[in-house]
């Protein structure tokens, strides 16, 4: 077995993990980012585990000095201040590698990259494989040496890449390793601000490599280089002589490379437990250390998925429990410590089986002012499942457990003797996520008559960014390890079972403790929503909008098959069709599927684009971004953009409805999630109908296949019209703005006008989709630079439009500037309803990282006074409906617009009632009026 050397260079690491999830970060119940700890050490592991090396010891950079610094004092001055959150995880990982038993290497006065070499070229010489771990490219200059290699670990899904000696070189345009440090004397480093040449870039230096070989030759001649290009150089002499120094790497520093210390060795098991429990890597640490690992586990948490249910890379909550077949995912959740579990508490769980014990339950229950419910059922979805069981508690420690056989006659029997307790009115009923609970027993037509309390929603308001299954609020609040379903039903997979197969005794336990501990959080949390102050948009937003969200998944929506199997015939033809004349246009028949075929077929064959980027992999970049860009230059482009669509809308919305409809009731029922976004923005799973396409129009088809219940009905489509600029113009109270929206005036026309300099009537069509995009980009920070972009003008003409619209609209600038100095001092921002936005960032070092904050600064209280407005309009009307004894349903929200089934002999009384409760669910300050729009038809897209 040949001996193999693995060197990483720490911080480059540590800072790659770090930004990897800098818009998804990872916060422990205790509020710490463990971004870089988390990605460094899936690194290590991954690397320890895939490639087998012999030997390892990573290398960090110390705080002293370097020689560097000496000989230019500038070096690395423009190097903005790491986060905070990068600065503290650096014990954690130091910490980490001591548990692995792997050595960490620094010594002042040096850098990580001069110990990696020095000690990279002693093992070669020793006869070891040498692998440099770093995305850094500096490192390509160590390749000298035959048996010395880069190795850039796999990173935002793009695999692992070993660098030799050849590699680099082509990378690079060089013949020999040796200049990189030439090239880079040349050209400089902006990333270390190293200088180099004014005005000379990459190609430029390895065209003169090319001819001069060496930085020195290249100075030397000087003289004889003609034009600008040679009066660079000679204004340059000096700048690239210190570059070239401070880009080489020291190879003799005074370490040693000794083989035995670098030896890998057994574990530290008990340090890297300690770690990963404070961390809180749950299914990491089990990963790594195996099912013995015993940190405290958490119920499955929700994943953002796609329009039909497919995981994607955004961190969720939870929705419920798994009652059922269904475990967690393969994603990482957070765990914690607890001390207290049901083995070590006192507690008393009741079996009540018989129709005696239940009246006997009954009537202790009625008594009670708040009572704790959980069911058992044997499927995760709660609109195809059976009740096994329902669970009380209305005293901590104590708690109920009646079983439900799989006898359906049995378990209406055990309903209607609870019916009394159900129907009870000045009752509040608790759970968690009880919305899952209370669609489950709508399927029996059981409501709950009285108030509801969701622990979940009251965790989601107090803390919108963390994490809030049962378990971890369950450590975080009552230092309680609750039992773990897999205990009962086995590990996720074929073999795992669901409640049925559990013994009841078992059951009891597991779900009279969910009822127990449930009941305790919801006192723990109660207190923190007026300490907060938060309560306001509990109890008048999202805790009474579980009950609408209820009805309106167990209503579903009527979709129809025909069409949709008629569309997917036309869809295929039309992708076959243009798959036909993009091959007829390129000349050669290749895999349109592949972007790597795909971007040699554009850039290298047909030559559209002679700057085209390649991706860290290699490839050409072939993004939708990029081909828009192009897609004036040649109708293939345009071609593959349409085969592109049409070949998702298929297999991604058209096939997939269909499979999604319910069989019991012929009807697509959504999820709606409430405690996800941290704006407050509803979402929806199993299908997530906030992805259905709507900006073209083979997208907007799709809504056809929306329809009504039957021919007595229609669908209503009711749309908040322009609702977050309305906000903008409410609460930042800018005259001009709320002017144009008083008076009824077309927002974008007017802002053009102002821009313009120009009267409304003369605002041309290409004026005013300038202004609106101006609307909409620039309470999301969008400067000159995006809006050049994604209009297709010049910077400078961008400038001037923000310029102006700046100067027009001075209050809007002032709010920006209002949020960012409140946040500044509070710690956060905050909706008309008061639903807080906490951002920690907020006065971070880091630009990049303070921007996301200041970012997030402007536009939450936009969005969550959106998401407000529209949550309280849902409760408005459904309260309404109830009342008219309507036979009408709401039965979706998709951002700004709620759809409903309609008979047509009510539409004369629910136009006016849904219109009416739009515009007055959140008045809006500054007297900025709320308009809402409506339509009907035969199907979603005509009534939208």
């Amino acid at each position: 077995m040949s001996k193999k050397l693995f060197l990483l260079d720490a911080m480059a690491l540590i800072y790659r993990a770090y930004y990897a999830l800098i818009r998804s970060p990872r916060i422990t119940s205790k509020g710490k980012n463990t971004n870089a700890q988390f990605g460094f050490t899936n690194t290590l592991y991954d690397l320890i585990n895939k490639e087998k090396p012999t030997h390892l010891a990573v290398c960090f950079d110390t705080h002293a000095p370097t020689e560097r610094h000496t000989d230019f004092s500038e070096y690395k001055a423009n190097r903005q201040e790491a986060p905070e959150d990068l600065l503290e995880s650096i014990p954690d990982i130091q910490r980490i590698i001591k548990g692995f038993n792997i050595p960490c290497v620094e010594l002042d006065g040096y850098e990580a990259d001069d110990v990696i070499g020095t000690l990279a070229w002693q093992a070669a010489d020793a006869g070891y494989e040498v692998y440099m771990v770093t995305p850094d490219k500096d490192y390509g200059q160590l390749l000298i040496h035959p048996n010395v290699f880069i190795y850039k670990p796999p990173y935002m899904g793009n695999k692992e890449e070993i660098l030799d000696a050849q590699k680099v070189c082509d990378k690079w345009g060089i013949s020999r390793v040796q200049q990189v440090v030439d090239i880079l004397g040349l050209m400089g480093d902006a990333v270390d601000n190293i200088p180099g040449i004014a005005g000379v870039g990459e190609k430029t230096a390895a065209k003169l490599l090319k001819e001069y070989d060496t930085l020195e030759n290249v100075l030397a001649n000087a003289a004889s280089i003609k034009g600008s290009l040679g009066e660079k150089i000679r204004n340059g002499i000096e700048a690239a002589t210190i570059s070239k120094k401070l880009a080489t790497i020291i190879t003799d520093v005074p370490v040693q490379f000794h083989e035995e210390d670098f030896k890998l060795k057994e574990w530290n098991r008990p340090e890297l437990e300690e770690s990963f429990t404070e961390l809180e890597f749950k299914s990491l640490g089990k990963r790594i250390l195996g099912d013995s690992f015993n940190a405290f586990q958490t119920a499955p948490q929700g994943v953002q998925t796609d329009l039909f249910g497919n995981v994607v890379d955004t961190l969720q909550n939870t929705v419920k429990k798994a009652p059922a077949a269904a475990a967690e995912d393969d994603s990482e959740v957070t765990g914690l410590s607890a001390d207290k579990n049901i083995h070590n508490t006192p507690h008393q769980y009741e079996l009540v089986e018989t129709d005696e014990q239940i009246i006997g339950l009954v009537k202790q229950l009625l008594s009670e002012p708040e009572i704790c419910f959980d069911t058992e059922t044997n499927n995760l979805d709660a609109n195809d499942c059976e009740l096994v069981g329902m669970s009380f508690s209305c005293k901590p420690g104590v708690a109920y457990y009646i079983p439900c056989p799989a006898s359906q006659d049995r378990t209406k029997a055990i309903l209607q003797l609870l019916s009394p307790l159900f129907n009870k009115t000045d009752v509040l009923w608790i759970g968690q996520n009880v919305k899952y609970d209370m669609l489950v027993l709508k399927w029996y037509n059981v409501e709950l008559k009285g108030n509801i309390y969701d622990t979940m929603l009251a965790h989601y308001v107090v803390e919108p960014e963390g994490r809030r299954s049962m378990d971890l609020l369950s450590a975080q609040y009552l230092q309680y390890e609750p039992v773990h379903i897999e205990e009962l039903i086995g590990k996720k997979g074929k073999s795992q079972g669901n409640m049925r197969d559990v013994p009841v005794e078992k059951v009891k336990e597991y779900a009279a403790e969910d009822a127990d501990i449930t009941l305790q959080l919801k006192h723990a949390l109660h207190p923190q929503l007026k300490l907060k102050a938060v309560d306001d948009v509990f109890s008048k937003v999202e805790n009474p909008l579980v009950k609408v969200l209820t009805d309106m998944e167990f209503e579903g929506v009527r979709v129809d098959i025909n069409f949709l199997q008629e569309y997917s015939r036309e869809l295929e033809k039309d992708a076959a069709a243009c798959e036909s004349r993009v091959y007829e246009q390129a000349g050669v028949k290749f895999n349109l599927a592949s972007p790597k075929q795909l971007g040699e077929v554009l850039f290298e064959k047909l030559q559209l684009d002679p700057k085209a980027k390649k991706t860290k992999t290699g490839q050409y970049a072939t993004g939708e971004d990029v081909l828009m860009k192009l897609s004036n230059n040649n109708p293939i482009v345009e071609d593959i953009l349409t085969f592109r669509e049409l070949t998702k809308l298929k297999s991604t919305y058209v096939d997939a409805l269909p499979q999604m409809i319910n069989r019991k009731t012929g009807r697509v029922h959504t999820s709606y999630a409430q405690a996800v976004a941290v704006t407050g923005r509803l979402s929806s799973n199993n299908p997530n109908l906030q992805n259905i396409p709507i900006r073209t129009d083979r997208g907007r088809e799709i809504r056809k296949a929306f329809v009504p219940r039957d021919a007595e009905h229609l669908l209503i489509s009711a749309d908040y019209s322009q609702i977050e600029l309305r906000i903008v113009a409410a609460i930042s109270g800018d005259p001009n703005m709320c002017e144009a929206f008083k008076l009824g005036k077309d927002i974008h026309t007017a802002t053009a006008a102002k821009v313009y300099g120009i009267a409304e009537e003369e605002v041309t069509k290409e004026q005013r989709y300038k202004a609106k995009s101006v609307n909409f980009g620039i309470i999301y920070g969008q400067g000159a630079f995006g809006l050049a972009d994604n209009l297709g003008i010049s910077r400078t003409e961008a400038k001037t439009i923000i310029d102006n619209y700046k100067k027009e609209f001075s209050g809007i600038n002032k709010y920006m500037d209002d949020m960012i100095n409140f946040a500044k001092e509070h710690g956060y921002v905050q909706t008309l309803m008061g639903r807080k936005r906490w951002l920690k960032d907020i006065n971070s070092a880091n630009f990049t990282v303070r921007g996301f904050a200041e970012r997030n600064a402007i536009n939450s209280p936009i969005q969550g006074t959106a998401a407000d407005m529209i949550k309280m309009a849902m409760i408005r009307i459904h309260e309404a409906m109830k009342k008219e004894n309507l036979r009408s349903r709401m039965i979706l929200q998709v951002h700004d617009e709620l759809v409903f089934d309609v008979h047509q002999s009510e539409l004369d009384t629910l136009k006016p009632l849904i219109l009416e409760n739009m515009k007055i669910a959140l008045p809006l300050p500054n007297e900025v009026p709320v308009e809402a729009e409506l339509g009907s038809g035969i199907n979603w897209l005509e009534a939208h």
